[in-house]
């Protein structure tokens, strides 16, 4: 099974389990006066409705690329989680007013054997559903079902306060049900926020994951005569698709064919193990006929790595011809860069004051 369909059997499970959930804390609610309850009931509503989003988001996201979308339609999923998100936080400040109201105007709750049942089974069936929704968001790297299965588990730690909440009054006739409602109302407002925040950071454009990123450049060094992969950029156009760019370093004798032949197998090898497309491969020629040239670079990146803050130098070459000196430098984004980068300049240009020297100024874009 394609990982769409596997995304859409999970949330017709989550729409079928929450839909039951709600129907029976509603009554629950409702026949017990209890806020708690009826808002729980609400909360698994919305959770409903979150997979109904899912499902959408997934139907659309799957479409084939078009002339106004070539790179396809991935990104919607994104946009159907921050919907999501904005479900939560409505759901949340809803149950928020509702239970401040509670407070000013309190009502008696009236809690049956029957009620606690339903809530311990409700508990019960959020915890099972959580942990399946959860696994199978990660298995095939949806964000929407992650979110749903975390939900899911926060509404089982929910349902579990207000059976703690139905116990108290039970032994103690003291009614902590409005404040509980507050305490839940929060709970689901953080929930919505974090969610948010986490799907517009996806928006953005995050780092590249450090494992990911580090496998296809080991793939990439896997070849021979290939002394390094660098500045790996890529797009995320869904989670599952992933599109971008890597500079290589490679000996100073290659010819435009023998380039162009390592490039192909490099794209291609790329892409049948990690799943990610090469669009652009831009070359660092190597300085391997030249003793002066390996001897100086060793000099000025002794000088260069000196500096705390300096996270990586690459791209050397030594031009004897035209008198330059070519290298690329990471500096760490907490520093100040741009003092970093004009301190190691004047450095190396003193050192070596018969070369005209060019220094490119990286960002730290993958590890």
């Amino acid at each position: 099974m394609n990982r769409d369909k596997i995304i859409v059997r999970t949330s017709i499970i989550g729409i079928l389990a929450n839909v039951f959930l709600a129907a029976f804390k509603a009554g629950v609610g409702i026949i017990a006066n209890s806020i708690a309850v009826i808002l729980d009931a609400v909360n698994n509503l919305s959770d409903a409705l979150s997979s109904v989003i899912t499902i959408i988001g997934t139907k659309i996201a799957g479409k084939q690329p078009d002339k106004k979308h070539p790179l396809g339609h991935g990104r919607v999923e994104y946009l159907s989680a921050a919907i999501i998100a904005v479900i939560v936080l409505y759901a949340g400040i809803t149950s928020l007013v509702e239970s401040v109201k509670k407070i000013i105007s309190p009502e008696k709750p009236d809690y049956s054997a029957v009620s606690l049942i339903v809530i311990s089974v409700a508990v019960a069936v959020k915890i099972l559903l959580g942990m399946y929704v959860k696994s199978v968001g990660e298995k095939v790297n949806s964000d929407s079902l992650r979110a749903s299965g975390k939900d899911a588990l926060m509404d089982s730690i929910i349902s579990a306060s207000t059976l703690v909440a139905a116990v108290i009054f039970i032994l103690f006739k003291i009614s902590v049900e409005a404040w509980l409602g507050v305490i839940i109302s929060i709970v689901i407002i953080k929930s919505g926020f974090d969610m948010l925040k986490e799907t517009i950071s996806h928006i953005l454009g995050e780092r590249i994951d450090s494992d990911i990123a580090k496998d296809i450049k080991n793939t990439i060094c896997g070849f021979k005569d290939v002394y390094g992969a660098y500045d790996l950029i890529l797009h995320n156009y869904g989670p599952d698709r992933l599109i971008g760019s890597v500079h290589i370093e490679v000996p100073d004798f290659y010819s435009v064919e023998e380039l162009d032949s390592l490039e192909r197998e490099i794209v291609n090898r790329v892409y049948e193990r990690h799943n990610t497309v090469i669009t652009g491969i831009s070359v660092y020629a190597k300085n391997t006929r030249n003793d002066k040239a390996m001897t100086i670079h060793d000099d000025i990146r002794k000088m260069v790595m000196a500096h705390d803050d300096v996270l990586q130098m690459h791209g050397f070459y030594l031009n004897e011809k035209d008198g330059t000196i070519h290298f690329d430098i990471i500096i760490d984004f907490s520093a100040d860069r741009q003092g970093i980068y004009n301190e190691i300049y004047e450095e190396v240009q003193r050192n070596y004051p018969d070369y005209r020297l060019t220094i490119a100024l990286d960002a730290d874009i993958s590890d």
